[in-house]
């Protein structure tokens, strides 16, 4: 009994360990590659040829069953915008991208941020100062782990993205701090 609650003790502070880093990114620290190394191709992703979504959110919902979901996503991306995860800090494909373009949702290719608004948060994760449209995108309260945070969902699919914090740069004061798995990136030709 005591090995299982160490156990539990110890996924807890780990897991405590990656959200805190992404509240607070001057505690965010650099972890090593998964070593899985390939990336799947999804029927999400866009190809540079590919049309964008929509720019605005028309108030028309995407709604599917997990097991469609699967079929679509690969693995993190399912766990991350399906089950609320989130990728650890410096790995994602986006976090560090300085490329000029859109960022869709991985799930609906709903447009969400230009990368006009992105900046250095320091975090590990891509940090953007706002959304192409504020309907883009649905704040939650989110209360696990012990404390008050806003999760940001995509509007059309419910997508978990990750979460908006007050310390970023103006003229907003905005951090959306997200995590690449959530995000397609169509570069601007």
């Amino acid at each position: 009994m005591t090995s299982k609650l160490l156990l539990f003790a110890l996924a807890c502070l780990i897991g405590f360990a990656a959200i805190t880093a992404c509240s607070n990114p001057s505690t965010a620290t650099v972890r090593p590659d998964d070593g899985q190394g390939k990336k799947e191709k999804t029927m999400s992703e866009h190809d540079s040829n590919a049309p964008l979504g929509d720019a605005v959110f028309d108030g028309k919902k995407i709604v599917k069953p997990d097991a469609e979901w699967k079929k679509v996503l690969t693995p993190e991306q399912f766990h991350v915008t399906r089950e609320k995860g989130t990728e650890r800090a410096f790995t994602g494909k986006y976090w560090d991208n300085h490329e000029n373009g859109i960022y869709t949702c991985s799930n609906c290719n709903l447009q969400l941020y230009n990368s006009a608004t992105k900046y250095e948060s320091g975090s590990g994760w891509p940090s953007f100062y706002q959304p192409i449209a504020k309907a883009n995108v649905t704040e939650v309260v989110d209360k696990t782990l012990g404390m008050v945070r806003t999760e940001v969902v995509c509007s059309r699919c419910g997508a978990h993205l990750g979460h908006v914090f007050e310390d970023g740069p103006k003229p907003t004061g905005l951090r959306y701090c997200m995590n690449s798995a959530a995000l397609n990136f169509v570069p601007k030709k």
